[in-house]
C-alpha cells in the first residue's frame, strides 16, 4: 500500500484545485453537464495513478508500438466515427464518445520521446526524420478535420526539437520556409477554418454573425472585473449570449464568475503545474525522461496559452480545450494519463538514485 502511494504529490495536489475549479466552472455554467465530467475525473484519476505506478523504461521498448497504435487508432476514426458538425472526431464505446486525436497524444509523446532521447547531437537528418514521422498522425488528425489537434501535436514536436538542441540556422531556415509557403496551406483550410482566420482580423466586421462568439468571450472576460459576479450568475454564460460555455469558452464563463484575482489563482496553479515538470525534467538524468517531460509541457503549454488568448481574441478560435478545466472525457483523460506518467518519473528518478548511492 506504502508502495501505491509512492508518486509525485505535489502534481497530484495541482491537478485537484485545476480540475476542482473546472468541475465548479461547470456546474455553474452547464449543470446537465457536471455528473457526466465528474465521472471521467474520477476515471481519470485511476488511471494517474496507474501510471505513476509503472516504470517508464517500459514504455521506451514500446515506442514503435505506441506510434503504429496512435496511426491505426486514427484510421479507425474514418471506418467507425459519427460525422458531427461536418467533422469525424468521435467513435462511440460502449455509449461513450472517444476522440482519437486526444487520446493518442500521450502516445505520441513517448514515441518522439524515445525517438529524441539518444546520446547523439541534434542534427539536420535527425530532425527530417521526426518530421517525417510526425507527418502522417498531423495529417489525418487535420482531414477529420481538427486543426487545433493537428497544431498542438506539431507544437509538443517543436518543444522536443528545441529542447534537443537546434543550430541558430536552421531555426531560421526553418521559420524563413515557413513564412514563405504558409500562404499555400490557405488552399487546404476548410471554408469555416478560413472564416475563423477572417473573424480573428476583424470580429466587428460580422458581429452578429462569424464575429458574435469572440466578441461574447470578450465581454465575458471584461465584465468579471477585479471580484467577478460569483458563481451562477455570469449573465453572458446564463443568458446564452457566450456559446461553447463549458468547453472551447469556458475560460470566458469561469472569468466573468471569478474575476481576475480568481482568474489568477487558476493561472498561478497551471503556472506551478508546468514548473513542476520542467524541475522533475531539470534534475533527472535519463534522457528518455526528461523528453518525456518536454513533450507533457510542451502540450499543457499550448493549450493553455491557445485556449487563454482564444478568450481574449488574441488568437483565432481553433477549437483547442483548456487542460483539466474544459468539458470532455477524451481531453480530461488524455491529460490525466499524460501527467500519471510524468509523476512516475519522480518516483523511479529517486529509486535509481538510492541504488547509485548504494
Amino acid at each position: 500500500m506504502k508502495r501505491f502511494f509512492n508518486f509525485d504529490w505535489l502534481i497530484l495536489i495541482l491537478v485537484l484545485g485545476i480540475a476542482s475549479m473546472g468541475l465548479l466552472a461547470i456546474k455553474s455554467a452547464a449543470p446537465a453537464y457536471f455528473w457526466q465530467q465528474f465521472v471521467w475525473f474520477i476515471f481519470g484519476l485511476v488511471l494517474f495513478f496507474l501510471f505513476s505506478q509503472i516504470d517508464h523504461r517500459i514504455y521506451e521498448r514500446a515506442s514503435w508500438y505506441f506510434y503504429l497504435g496512435s496511426i491505426a487508432f486514427l484510421l479507425i476514426t474514418f471506418i467507425f466515427g459519427g460525422v458531427t458538425r461536418g467533422a469525424v472526431r468521435w467513435i462511440q464505446i460502449g455509449g461513450f464518445n472517444l476522440q482519437p486525436s486526444e487520446m493518442v497524444k500521450p502516445f505520441l509523446i513517448l514515441f518522439l520521446a524515445s525517438f529524441f532521447s539518444d546520446e547523439e547531437q541534434n542534427n539536420l537528418k535527425k530532425i527530417l526524420q521526426s518530421l517525417l514521422f510526425l507527418l502522417l498522425p498531423v495529417i489525418l488528425i487535420f482531414l477529420q478535420p481538427d486543426l487545433g489537434s493537428s497544431l498542438v501535436v506539431v507544437f509538443i514536436w517543436l518543444g522536443m526539437v528545441l529542447a534537443k538542441g537546434v543550430k541558430a540556422k536552421w531555426l531560421v531556415f526553418g521559420s524563413s520556409f515557413l513564412a514563405v509557403f504558409s500562404p499555400l496551406a490557405w488552399h487546404f483550410l476548410k471554408d469555416y477554418q478560413r472564416q475563423r482566420i477572417y473573424t480573428f482580423l476583424n470580429p466587428h466586421a460580422d458581429a452578429l454573425g462569424s464575429g458574435f462568439n469572440v466578441i461574447q468571450s470578450m465581454i465575458a472576460v471584461g465584465s468579471g472585473k477585479i471580484f467577478g459576479r460569483g458563481l451562477g450568475r455570469g449573465t453572458q454564460s446564463h443568458l446564452r449570449f457566450l456559446p461553447e460555455k463549458h468547453t472551447d469558452f469556458i475560460f470566458a464563463s469561469l472569468a466573468e464568475e471569478i474575476g481576475f484575482l480568481g482568474i489568477m489563482l487558476l493561472l498561478g496553479l497551471f503556472f506551478f503545474l508546468l514548473w513542476r515538470i520542467l524541475t522533475l525534467a531539470r534534475n533527472t538524468a535519463d534522457h528518455f525522461a526528461y523528453f518525456i517531460c518536454i513533450g507533457v509541457f510542451s502540450l499543457l503549454f499550448s493549450q493553455i496559452f491557445i485556449n487563454i488568448g482564444m478568450n481574449l481574441g488574441v488568437f483565432p478560435i481553433t477549437g483547442i480545450t483548456l487542460p483539466l478545466i474544459s468539458y470532455g472525457g477524451s481531453s480530461l483523460i488524455s491529460t490525466m494519463i499524460c501527467l500519471g506518467i510524468v509523476s512516475s518519473l519522480s518516483r523511479f528518478r529517486e529509486r535509481q538514485q538510492v541504488v547509485e548511492i548504494r
